[in-house]
C-alpha cells in the first residue's frame, strides 16, 4: 500500500542520493491517505558502498532547536563503524517543530508512536532505492517517543490486511528500542488494567510477535518509561519464541545516551506519573558507552554477518 506509491513519487522529489552528509525528503503518507513529503537527515560513512544502513527515529523533542541531539549522537557512532543513517523528522512539517514532551495538547496524537511507523517504512523504501545501501541489511533504532515507535514498527501485523503487513514481513533486519513505553498495546501484548484503582496496570497478557531480532535498552531508574514492563514484554516474547531480548542499566535513568546532566522537570507529559505529569532524564557515562558497544555488536551481528 506505502511503496508503490512512494516510488512513483521519488522521481519527482528533491533528493539527497548519496552523498555524505545531507537534508533530504522521503514521501510518506498523511492521515487522509495523501502523499506528504517529510524531510530527514542523511549521514554516509566515505566510499561508495553499499554499506548496511540504520534509520533512526528521534524521542518527543524532535530534531528542532529542543532536540535531545542523542539521535546525531548516534547517527555519528553508526556512520563511524561504516553504517548509513537516516533520521526522519516526524515533527517539524506537522506543526510540532518545538517536541511533543511537554505539550498535552490532542493534537499530539497526530505525531504518535503509532503514527509514525509510516515514517519508519517510507524511510526504509527511500533507502532501498540508493546504490549506496545494501537493501537487505537496514535496521531500525530509536529513543523514548522513538523507541515506542520502534516497537510499534516492528510487531507483526494482526493480519495480511492490516496497514503495512507486506512492508513488515520483508521489513528491517533487526532492531533496537531504547527505554520505550512498554506498557502500551503492541499487536497480542497489552496491559491489564484494574478499573476500580482508576486504570492502574495489574498485569499484562499476550506476546509481543517481532518480526526480526529486537534488543531493548533501558534504565533502572526510569520514571517516565519504567523498565519493568519492558522486562515482561520481553520474557512473554522469549516464552513465545520471538526473538527480544533486554539489558536493563543499574542506576541509569531515562535518556542515559544523553550528554546532559540528570534532571527532573516537572512538565513533561508523563503517563506513568500519578499526576501525569513530570519525568527525569540525563545521562548516564557507563550505561552511554555499554549500550554503544551493545548496539554495534547487534547491528554487527544482525546486518553484517549475514554478508559474509
Amino acid at each position: 500500500m506505502l511503496a508503490r506509491p512512494m516510488l512513483l513519487v521519488l522521481s519527482f522529489l528533491l533528493l539527497g542520493g548519496c552523498s555524505a552528509t545531507s537534508s533530504v525528503s522521503i514521501p510518506t503518507n498523511a492521515r487522509n491517505g495523501a502523499l506528504e513529503p517529510i524531510p530527514a537527515a542523511f549521514f554516509k560513512p566515505d566510499g561508495p558502498g553499499p554499506f548496511p544502513a540504520v534509520v533512526i527515529m528521534h524521542d518527543c523533542s524532535g530534531l528542532g532547536p529542543r532536540s535531545s541531539g542523542a539521535p546525531e549522537r548516534w547517527a555519528r557512532e553508526l556512520t563511524g563503524q561504516g553504517y548509513v543513517v537516516l533520521i526522519p523528522d516526524s515533527f517539524t512539517t506537522r506543526g510540532h517543530a518545538g517536541g511533543v514532551c511537554t505539550n498535552p495538547a490532542p493534537s499530539r496524537s497526530e505525531v504518535s508512536p503509532y503514527r509514525r511507523v509510516g515514517d519508519a517504512y517510507a524511510a526504509l523504501a527511500y533507502l532501498r532505492t540508493l546504490p549506496c545501501v545494501d537493501k537487505f541489511r537496514v535496521g531500525l533504532m530509536g529513543g523514548s517517543h522513538g523507541g515506542s515507535t520502534t516497537l510499534a514498527a516492528m510487531v507483526a501485523a494482526d493480519s495480511d490486511s492490516t496497514f503495512l503487513a507486506r512492508e513488515k514481513r520483508a521489513g528491517f533486519a533487526a532492531a533496537v528500542a531504547l527505554y520505550p513505553a512498554c506498557n502500551a498495546r503492541y499487536g497480542g501484548w497489552r496491559s491489564r488494567r484494574d478499573a476500580v484503582s482508576r486504570g492502574a496496570i495489574t498485569d499484562y497478557i499476550g506476546a509481543y510477535q517481532s518480526v526480526a531480532p529486537l534488543l531493548i535498552l533501558i534504565g533502572e531508574n526510569d520514571d517516565w518509561t519504567p523498565a519493568e514492563p519492558c522486562r515482561k514484554l520481553t520474557e512473554a516474547a522469549r516464552q513465545a519464541g520471538y526473538p527480544v531480548t533486554i539489558k536493563i542499566y543499574p542506576g541509569a535513568f531515562h535518556s542515559f545516551d544523553s550528554d546532559k546532566p540528570i534532571r527532573y522537570i516537572g512538565e513533561r507529559v508523563n503517563v506513568n506519573s500519578p499526576t501525569g505529569r513530570g519525568a527525569t532524564t540525563g545521562g548516564d557515562p557507563k550505561a552511554w558507552a555499554d549500550s554503544i558497544r551493545e548496539v554495534i555488536a547487534f547491528f554487527e551481528q544482525h546486518l553484517r554477518q549475514k554478508q559474509d
